[in-house]
């Protein structure tokens, strides 16, 4: 899709689908109120006296439409004081796509700008929303293909450079968030640690990054002895993906570390077979920092980051690993494993520990990690546990920058205490009740005293549900708190 910048008047504008912003119980901004003049009173008449308020997300469609526009959609952008990134991101790949279903193949998205969100905001969130929009998890569906929308006019009241330089980030993150959707999205037996691994290769040459991939042979000789358990009971070899970002002159380096468990069974300790489907999902951590240094990269970000994903398939055969081995990790911790389905911290031990001897001072994982983060924050925010208050918050700060709902959670010393092994140094699960909480404490055994972030994406990762925005599938949530993060203006 061509996606443009426009400062021209609305009413000269010539498109098949024109989608305007509206406020909620507020006069029209001046370019609408411009337009209105134009046709008449035909949009106060709209909102005056018919059905649409504005609320956020209402449509209301206007056809046919007067001047040089065929089909114009009002689509409710809310009250101003809740209008951010995310609802406009929102908004347009709503009329993104209700474009492609009216096979409209010029459209122009005008949404309004206010004082916290400039033309280059605006412009960075339309083009990152159209592009998500349109990509859809329907990956081997037998119909004809989809009608595609050719141009894309992004309308800002003055098209300068911030704007451009706006529509170009949101393209390139736009394309990240697409990468790790993609990921989650194929299947299983498609998927696997060393697809991945493959996929990884072409991202990175695509985005200018140093890779490398550690096979069996060589996690062995690094004593990774953790992450190797995981997949022992799989025909599936376990990878390690390395990739590599230097664009800081010294300093500091990030590293960004993912759980990859590219199909959970549960190993030994079995899942029921309701919803097992959705494991495939398992890898998104991975996949979300796998992204997210390919953005950072392409966005030219003066810093050092470093990408470590865990890659492996949790399967229950003959050799698998069973409720009270003992393994060593790479940092020489013993852990008793009580439960073969908590496997994720068993992978992102290891992977922690990696990224910090490859130089990461600070740290952030993301893994679809435990259920219990489910439970506690649902399918709408992600649980953050950190070790360093000021890091934390640096991180917290950059999700709310882009519009992502994180929430922090507690680390109290006695949630390490529930993970207490007469056997070895630890176990790999701390029981039912904190379960999330427990897990963390566990990895906090191998960051040491670096500022550290947990983040469990288990109820954001993907969604069961279609919405106006985005079919159901993979979120790839919090792809852009990290990119942000990693340009160093979180």
């Amino acid at each position: 899709m061509d996606i443009q910048l426009t400062g021209a008047p609305l009413a000269s504008l010539e498109a098949d689908l024109l989608v305007l912003g509206v406020f909620q119980d507020e006069a029209f901004t001046p370019p609408l109120q411009a337009l209105d003049n134009e046709w008449a009173g035909l949009l106060a008449g709209v909102t005056t006296e018919g059905s649409f308020k504005g609320k956020t997300y209402e449509l209301e469609w206007l056809y046919p439409a007067p001047g040089k526009t065929k089909r114009v959609l009002l689509i409710g952008a809310g009250k101003r004081s809740a209008y951010d990134v995310r609802v406009a991101r929102r908004l347009s790949a709503i009329g993104a796509r209700q474009a492609r279903n009216k096979r409209a193949g010029r459209v122009c998205v005008a949404l309004p700008t206010t004082d916290s969100l400039d033309a280059a905001h605006v412009a960075q969130s339309v083009a990152d929303g159209a592009l998500t929009g349109l990509s859809d998890s329907d990956l081997y569906k037998d119909r004809e293909q989809k009608f595609t929308v050719g141009v894309m006019q992004i309308w800002v009241p003055q098209a300068d450079a911030a704007a451009t330089e706006g529509l170009e980030r949101g393209r390139k993150i736009a394309s990240a968030v697409n990468f790790g959707r993609w990921l989650g999205d194929e299947p299983g037996n498609v998927m696997t640690p060393v697809r991945v691994a493959e996929e990884s290769q072409k991202w990175a040459k695509e985005c200018n990054l140093e890779c490398q991939i550690l096979g069996e042979d060589e996690l062995r000789d690094a004593g990774m002895g953790s992450l190797l358990s995981v997949s022992q009971g799989s025909r599936q070899p376990a990878r390690v993906v390395v990739l590599s970002y230097k664009g800081g002159d010294g300093g500091t380096t990030l590293g960004l570390v993912g759980k990859g468990v590219t199909f959970d069974t549960g190993g030994t300790s079995i899942k029921p077979a309701a919803d097992m489907h959705y494991m495939k999902y398992d890898m998104c951590g991975a996949a979300t920092v796998l992204s997210a240094i390919g953005a950072i990269a392409q966005l030219g970000a003066r810093a050092n980051v470093l990408a470590v994903a865990g890659l492996v398939e949790n399967m229950p055969g003959g050799a698998a690993t069973r409720p009270g081995d003992v393994v060593r990790a790479a940092n020489g911790k013993t852990i008793e494993v009580i439960n073969t389905d908590a496997e994720g911290r068993l992978v992102l031990a290891d992977a922690l520990d990696l990224a910090r001897r490859r130089g990461a001072d600070r740290l952030v994982d993301v893994a679809t990690l435990t259920g219990a983060m489910k439970v506690a924050l649902g399918d709408v925010t992600t649980g953050a546990v950190g070790n360093n208050e000021e890091w934390t918050a640096k991180l917290l700060s950059a999700a709310k920058s882009v519009g992502e709902y994180v929430w922090p959670m507690p680390l109290h010393s006695e949630y390490t205490d529930k993970i207490k092994s007469n056997i070895a140094d630890m176990m790999n699960t701390g029981g039912r009740y904190g379960g999330a909480l427990t897990a963390a404490a566990f990895l906090q055994h191998f960051v040491g005293d670096t500022p550290w972030v947990h983040l469990d994406i288990a109820g954001t990762a993907y969604t069961e549900k279609d919405f106006a925005w985005q079919m159901k599938g993979a979120t790839g949530v919090m792809i852009r708190t990290l990119v942000k993060l990693g340009m160093g203006d979180g």
